[in-house]
């Protein structure tokens, strides 16, 4: 619980200890130090580093972002860790350049020196466009003179430099033996007390992240109509809120009903559906492919693997987007893996039933 105290001067003082994390800020009215306390043990709770309102005058590029973090606290909608990540990249790469300075040439300079450490194409387009929010926010709510065109004329500079783009998409697709040595070795290890075996089964047949699987409740399972909800489903605008019904099919040769009977047993139906970390999920599963030598596989691979398999089993695209929650059909293209030669046998096929059916009519 968070400790709330009168000080001498009328201001109220509110203090954080949660998790071994300290933050401590001072208010002029107790309800504004309440609700900062509340959202700070949210944050906290959410592995977010929590903020400090800026204290005096914006002029720093730093002094920015604790400004847009702390403006996010105080209407509730403090941000996730993916988010607060990159903020603390970026404050501390440019946090000590002054607003003024913080100019297209500076920013181009920051996109070559990312680049040379290791930075993708996609990584600096994220770099880059929470640049542009942060000074965004600075002119629209704080009304503070920011060099927002810099920013355009920076990103254009740096897409013709090639720094900029769009990320490589991974095919990487697990061979059906590859799968069968995970789930062998992962159900046949003793000292391995998550079920990966059934959440590497459950993964395939239902498209879901490790994430939406771990948080996966028993009152989100409708029993009669085989569907469960995952809630927040993730989004990249909207995920609060985002809640989606998916069928529990036997499609992609693996039974993700099944695999829920089996859950449902050891579990007795309390709680969580699959009760594990996720990141402990996602660790369990590096090790058995560095123990089993499989390269340059990801858990999140098995959910392209489970799309493709939904489109190799004859769905259309937009059954498909029921299972694997894509709302842009344009993002599922990709997982169809239709090939010039597919056409041919298509083609064979098609000849195949007009030629039947003529021979169907000749004998009547």
């Amino acid at each position: 619980m968070p400790t709330i105290t009168k000080l001498a001067s009328g201001n109220w003082r509110a203090q954080v200890r949660r998790k071994g994390c300290y933050a401590a800020d001072t208010f002029r009215r107790r309800k504004d130090a309440e609700e900062w306390a509340l959202n700070t043990e949210r944050c906290i709770d959410q592995g977010i580093t929590p903020s400090r309102r800026p204290k005096g005058p914006a002029k720093t590029f730093g002094d920015l972002i604790d400004l847009h973090i702390h403006d996010l606290y105080e209407v509730g909608k403090p941000i996730r860790r993916s988010k607060a990540a990159v903020m603390e990249a970026l404050k501390l790469s440019l946090g000590g350049v002054g607003i003024v300075r913080l100019d297209r040439e500076r920013l181009i300079d920051f996109g070559k020196w990312r680049a040379k450490r290791g930075a993708g194409p996609a990584t600096l387009a994220i770099d880059i466009s929470f640049i542009r929010t942060i000074l965004s926010h600075a002119a629209a709510v704080h009304g503070i003179d920011v060099a927002a065109e810099d920013v355009r004329l920076a990103r254009i500079a740096l897409s013709r430099l090639g720094l900029i783009g769009k990320g490589v998409e991974r095919d990487r697709r697990p061979t059906p033996d590859e799968l069968d040595e995970l789930i062998d070795h992962l159900e046949s290890n003793p000292r391995q007390l998550i079920p990966m075996g059934r959440i590497i089964r459950f993964a395939v047949a239902t498209a879901m992240r490790q994430e939406e699987i771990c948080r996966i409740e028993w009152s989100d399972v409708d029993m009669k109509k085989k569907i469960v909800q995952v809630h927040d489903r993730k989004d990249p605008r909207h995920k609060e809120g985002n809640h989606q019904k998916v069928p529990l099919l036997n499609l992609t040769g693996y039974d993700a009903w099944q695999v829920l009977l089996e859950q449902r047993i050891v579990t007795r139906a309390q709680d969580r559906v699959f009760p594990h970390n996720s990141r402990s999920v996602g660790a369990a599963f590096r090790r058995a492919c560095r123990f089993l030598k499989i390269e340059d596989l990801h858990f999140h691979d098995l959910r392209h693997e489970a799309t493709s398999r939904l489109f190799e089993a004859g769905l259309p695209i937009e059954k498909v987007a029921l299972v694997t929650g894509h709302k842009d059909w344009k993002m599922l293209k990709r997982y169809t893996h239709l090939k010039p030669e597919d056409l041919h046998k298509l083609q064979s096929e098609k000849q195949l039933t007009v030629d039947e059916h003529i021979n169907m009519l000749a004998g009547m």
